[in-house]
């Protein structure tokens, strides 16, 4: 990871949970059918919202803030129900129904809002530009990405699905089986789902900065420099 690399304006973060229940994770996916409902929803909503939103920043140079607010708002909320559910694992606190930031749930989504943004990049970055990406994500959720089908299911890498999938049903049987969830691997999902937020924020029009080709892995976003060094110490004096 390179520390002294620039933060992106999308930022997401989860804090795993110290105790999970070794089996509620068989039956998240009905509990979050409310959630999945409301979500289809939401996301053909983030459709219409950014088909204006691109004609808005063609014509001039801007996101309309409320727009913005409100696509903000829905990958906030599918965060939450993905780190509850399959994308992470990560809590067993339900996720509440709102566009909002939650301060007190463990996981959390912020996009920064460009007060410009280039009028010819809206053209050609949401495909032709994010296709290496696009090939790299839809390893990680089995192309539910490129098919838009958090559309469909209100969860664009759920269960199942990719590399993101396969490493869940891992943690979830290591925490049925072992009643904990390995922290290495809950640090990998989190690198490939911010991977993958990141790419939806930019092919959302929502940033003009190019995601990396990174895979920041942990639950919090990584400094964007290195902390300083300790002040040296001065050597005692000697004393004739």
């Amino acid at each position: 990871m390179d520390t002294n690399a620039p933060r992106y304006p999308l930022q997401i973060s989860g804090e795993l949970a110290p105790q999970l229940s070794r089996g509620l994770w068989l039956v998240k996916w009905l509990m979050a059918i409310p959630h999945y409902i409301v979500l289809v929803f939401l996301w053909l909503a983030f459709a219409v919202v950014s088909v204006i939103a691109f004609f808005a920043i063609l014509f001039t140079g801007r996101y309309p803030r409320g727009l913005f607010e409100f696509n903000v708002g829905v990958l906030r909320w599918s965060w939450r129900v993905g780190f509850y559910s399959y994308s992470a694992l990560g809590t067993d606190q339900y996720p509440r129904f709102t566009l909002k930031d939650v301060p007190d749930y463990p996981a959390r989504l912020h996009v920064e809002y460009p007060e410009s943004l280039s009028r010819g990049l809206v053209l050609v970055k949401w495909w032709l530009l994010a296709l290496p990406h696009y090939l790299i994500i839809g390893v990680f959720t089995g192309g539910a990405f490129a098919g838009y089908n958090e559309v469909n299911d209100g969860n664009a890498w759920a269960y199942g699905s990719g590399l993101i999938g396969l490493l869940v049903l891992i943690a979830g049987i290591v925490l049925l089986f072992a009643g904990r969830y390995p922290r290495g691997l809950f640090d990998l999902l989190l690198g490939m789902n911010r991977w993958v937020f990141r790419v939806l924020a930019y092919a959302g029009l929502m940033t003009d900065t190019y995601p990396p080709f990174r895979l920041d892995m942990g639950g919090t976003e990584p400094p964007t420099a290195p902390a300083p060094d300790p002040a040296p110490l001065n050597p005692a004096p000697v004393i004739p």
